[in-house]
């Protein structure tokens, strides 16, 4: 650079030659002072790069990891760094986003994963989420008429430590100890944050019902402030047992599965179980340690969508996962793919098929292990076809519920469940995060961790340092739903990682926080991406909706029939038309919908490696 700079050109002259710009020639002499000065070349500042996004696409070809927050994918990269897949990162992700995203997931709450293995080119889902305690009925909510979001009371069993631990069995080549030590380091201290501390304010009132949460994220009474270390000594040492155990078991077997599974039990079957239960006890909750020794998650087959050329794997009907199938299914049997992105008529069959497979998602999905659900019928072309005809030109105003069973092959085996809002008052609900990976050999991860103190306080249980689950208050009451509240059942979680594949070949892992948002961002993206082969970060940062309509998953239900919610960079006739429609907009700010995807794959003919994060809740991506 000092020579050019010598040669007499302006620093001007050299950006626009480092950047690509015009020839300089390198002339000296009166000659070249008397030629003709070149227009004045452009800025690299000021240069516009077409489909330009408030982030940059990351790309590489080593690993990339796209998860809520930098601690997270701090983690996972020292872990690919030390030789591990996508699922040694992916879990690493996941415990320290346990420790450092605690307004919005927390080590006691629930992780369903579905992972890619390149090698034998199969997609496995993770069973994360925790089941209600064996003393919960619907009887013991009767009196207030609904299941609270917070507190002892709130949550299933914990099914972070068996998710993570069946996720490394399955197609982790690391232990327990080795991916857990970066959030053993993270709880003893880590720098806080600026959104986190505003939780923090905002949620110290509620959260000094519970001393033992209070004395955990208050110390001293005092509020965490940006920049300080804060420090969780109680998790440190409860993490801390899990990995010894670990160690331990593998110094003594050499069997990474065994070592891992002990571990696992450590937390499970052990002393911190043990003191869970006592405290959940002695604080007024349904939950015992016998809960926690009987409980296990399950490796299963993902429920599967076929649409524009890819297949989109989803949890089970436990999950709300499959209403995304239903979604996609419906939207393509309507045309969508020969409509304009982001028109009126592309939002308005994008609005309608959410409604339609969401309805459907509250009349029938459950737990299999305790419901009958027409999974088959559900997920059928031939049942999409019908919904979709079901897509005027006007917005429907009314709760649509389908006939799915007379696409299953057999009569209905159950009365209809009609949903419906409760008529009581409802209590606040956590939130969630995303952790989604790629690695150099194509092995996906896709996890969609929950249950953290967002809203209402946290609850802790006893001085294990361990902040319970939140899940219990989207089971139902009423007795005719597939999601009525069951001892040892999993309520229908709104939790839905999700992977897309091309033939058997990877392609991407995509996931956000959102509750019942969650699989209508995750459509709003990859109907851009899928059927419209437009870039990933492009296609996040893309204007979007996001429907009320049917009744939500949490606490009293509540519905808004019609209701739209739309961001105000959807151009102002889309809206009129929207509104002609019959839809009733809430207008929102540019990035206003309350999602945070985050994604990671392959990038297509290339066979490189992209990642994507949402600018909406301050997402991260990173990777080469």
């Amino acid at each position: 650079m000092t020579d050019t700079m010598d040669r007499g050109l302006s620093r001007r002259d050299f950006a626009t030659l480092a950047a690509g710009g015009a020839a300089v020639a390198f002339a000296s002499g009166p000659a070249a002072a008397q030629s003709a000065a070149p227009a004045a070349p452009l800025e690299p500042t000021r240069l516009k790069s077409a489909g330009e996004t408030l982030r940059p696409e990351i790309v590489g070809d080593f690993g990339i990891v796209a998860a809520g927050r930098h601690y997270a994918c701090a983690a996972a990269t020292r872990i690919l760094l030390a030789g591990g897949n996508a699922t040694d990162a992916g879990v690493a992700a996941v415990f320290a986003a346990a420790v450092t995203e605690i307004s919005h997931f927390g080590f006691g709450g629930e992780a369903p994963t579905i992972l890619y293995d390149a090698a034998t080119k199969k997609v496995s889902v993770v069973n994360g989420q925790g089941t209600a305690p064996g003393l919960a009925t619907p009887d013991k909510f009767a009196d207030v008429g609904v299941i609270p979001g917070n507190g002892p009371n709130g949550g299933t069993v914990p099914a972070v430590v068996d998710a993570m631990a069946l996720a490394l069995q399955t197609n982790g080549t690391m232990t327990l100890d080795q991916v857990m030590q970066p959030a053993i380091e993270l709880a003893d201290g880590f720098v806080m944050y600026n959104f986190l501390a505003e939780v923090f304010a905002s949620q110290q009132k509620a959260t000094s019902r519970y001393k033992t949460a209070y004395d955990t994220y208050y110390p001293g009474g005092k509020l965490p402030k940006v920049g300080e270390h804060f420090r969780q000594p109680n998790l440190a040492r409860t993490m801390r047992a899990i990995a010894a155990a670990d160690k331990a078991a593998f110094a003594r077997t050499k069997d990474r599965k065994a070592a891992i599974q002990a571990g696992r039990d450590a937390f499970y079957k052990g002393d911190i179980a043990r003191r869970i239960g006592a405290a959940m006890e002695a604080d007024g909750g349904l939950m015992r340690y016998e809960d926690l020794a009987n409980y296990k998650g399950k490796v299963e087959a993902p429920a599967t969508a076929d649409v524009f050329g890819y297949t989109v794997c989803k949890g089970g009907f436990w999950s709300q996962g499959p209403a995304l199938l239903l979604a996609l299914n419906i939207a393509e049997a309507a045309g969508i793919a020969t409509m304009q992105p982001g028109s009126e008529v592309y939002l308005h069959t994008l609005a309608e098929s959410i409604k339609l497979a969401f309805d459907d998602r509250n009349a029938f999905f459950g737990d299999p292990a305790f419901a009958k659900v027409p999974a088959k019928g559900l997920l059928s072309k031939a049942y999409a076809a019908e919904r979709a005809k079901l897509i005027g030109p006007k917005a429907s105003l009314e709760h649509r519920y389908g006939d799915p069973w007379a696409f299953e092959g057999v009569p209905r085996p159950t009365p209809a469940f009609t949903p419906h809002m409760l008529k009581r008052k409802g209590g606040p609900v956590a939130d969630t995060t995303a952790v989604e990976v790629v690695d150099r050999h194509g092995n996906l991860f896709s996890c969609t961790p929950s249950s953290g103190w967002l809203l209402g306080g946290a609850y802790i249980a006893g001085d294990t340092g361990v902040p319970m689950s939140n899940r219990l208050t989207v089971f139902d009451l009423d007795p005719e739903s597939p999601n009525v509240l069951v001892p040892g059942k999993r309520p229908r979680t709104t939790l839905t990682p999700s992977l897309v594949i091309k033939g058997d070949a990877p392609f991407l892992a995509i996931g956000t926080p959102g509750g019942d948002n969650q699989d209508q961002q995750i459509m709003n993206v990859l109907l851009r991406i899928l059927a419209f082969g437009e870039p990933l970060q492009a296609s996040i940062e893309a204007p979007r909706i996001n429907s009320n309509h049917f009744h939500g998953s949490f606490a009293i239900k509540k519905d808004e029939p019609g209701v739209l919610e739309i961001e105000d960079r959807v151009p102002q006739a889309v809206r009129d038309g929207l509104t002609a429609r019959g839809h009733k907009l809430d207008v929102l700010g540019p990035y206003g919908v309350s999602t945070g995807i985050v994604a990671a794959g392959v990038a297509p003919g290339t066979g490189t490696l992209r990642g994507g994060a949402d600018v909406r809740r301050e997402r991260y991506a990173f990777g080469w």
